[in-house]
């Protein structure tokens, strides 16, 4: 007794399971109700929902790119429009503080360019304490000076004004450098701010849409797991049934008339035929026999045909050949007859003319009349 090794049931198995297979592929091919100019429904349906999944998950891949570029043209915006703000005040600032602390008026050396100068300036010398003699002016001389104590109190007095001024302009220079710098903060707190809740928001969106396809994903995978489920024991189910059918079928006993085909007893189903019986072949060796034997009588027949051809092809050219002879003899008797009548009627014709002219000459033979009276007497006598 043969023992079943575990190799050879794995290739049974694989081999019923292409069978089966390949059975199905013709079922679905072949069958006229669901056959669609010969295309694969099944397969195109699975085609069509794996392409609608993959484009399901693009559009949202997409569109997380979308929410982001969004958002970074948003954020982008935002730091623009505060980096034009910034600039604007600082520009703003620096104009107020030209126009209100950098006066051309207040300049040490305004009145070298001043253009009104001739029209403000005073006589050379007013008064001997006029402040204006200088000692290039020829105004006034050493040991003339006067009112050096005054003029010397009011140049620390002037000096301790200049001072006071140039604190004071520091001081609020420095107070608005401090409110434009707290202003300053305070806004790119508000943007952070702003910023800070754009990218929270950035984040739940991206949160959420990644909750959605893994959900999506999962939902996916547990339906294809189930369907693979259900393929695989349906699978199952028919392989046991084909190789039960195969075991109880007519195809392994070999029944001879499972190869009777539905359109006549004269046709056979060619994968199921089993080769023909002996009684089949007996009758076709006695059929082919018979072949034979008539063939064989037809070329016989027609062997004595071709003979009884030749031969009376060959009588048919005897007698032409027969024929055509004796119409040369009576040819050449005509012309020997056709040629004594002509000499005999020359001679008469040269007798009657030395007859007529005895002292003339006779004349010159006429062959032009002798041809027509050949033609004459060849026309007489073939009448």
């Amino acid at each position: 007794m043969a023992v079943a090794l575990p190799k050879d049931l794995r290739q049974d198995a694989s081999l019923a399971k292409r069978r089966h297979a390949e059975l199905c592929r013709q079922k679905r091919i072949f069958n006229a109700r669901n056959r669609i100019i010969g295309g694969d429904t099944e397969a195109w349906d699975v085609q069509v929902h794996d392409q609608k999944i993959k484009e399901a998950t693009e559009k949202a891949r997409h569109e997380t790119f979308a929410a982001e570029m969004r958002q970074n043209d948003k954020i982008m915006c935002i730091l623009e429009n505060r980096m034009k703000r910034d600039r604007k005040n600082l520009c703003k600032a620096i104009s107020d503080f030209q126009q209100s602390f950098q006066k051309p008026e207040t300049r040490r050396e305004f009145d070298l360019s001043d253009p009104l100068a001739l029209k403000k300036d005073l006589p050379a010398r007013q008064s001997d304490n006029d402040i204006r003699n200088t000692i290039s002016g020829m105004q006034k001389f050493m040991g003339e000076d006067l009112n050096f104590h005054e003029r010397k109190k009011f140049q620390e007095e002037q000096n301790r004004e200049w001072s006071l001024q140039q604190q004071r302009e520091w001081k609020n220079a420095r107070a608005e450098q401090k409110c434009a710098e707290a202003l300053y903060t305070e806004t790119r707190l508000q943007f952070d701010e702003a910023a800070k809740h754009l990218q929270k928001l950035e984040g739940t969106t991206r949160k959420a849409v990644c909750a959605s396809v893994k959900d999506f994903n999962k939902s996916q995978a547990i339906e294809s797991v189930e369907r693979k489920k259900r393929e695989k024991k349906q699978e199952q189910e028919d392989n046991l049934t084909e190789i039960t059918n195969l075991l109880r079928g007519d195809l392994l006993s070999e029944n001879p008339q499972q190869a009777a085909s539905s359109f006549g007893p004269h046709r056979v189903v060619p994968d199921r035929w089993k080769g023909m019986t002996q009684e089949q072949l007996e009758q076709i060796r006695l059929v082919q026999k018979q072949q034979v034997q008539e063939k064989l009588r037809l070329q016989e027949e027609k062997h004595q045909r071709d003979l009884d051809w030749d031969r009376r092809r060959i009588q048919g050219a005897r007698a032409a050949l027969l024929f055509e002879r004796q119409q040369r003899r009576q040819q050449r008797d005509l012309r020997r007859a056709l040629d004594s009548s002509n000499l005999s009627l020359a001679k008469e014709q040269r007798l009657q003319v030395h007859g007529a002219f005895p002292h003339q000459k006779a004349p010159e033979k006429n062959t032009e009349s002798a041809g027509g009276v050949r033609k004459a007497s060849w026309r007489r006598l073939h009448g």
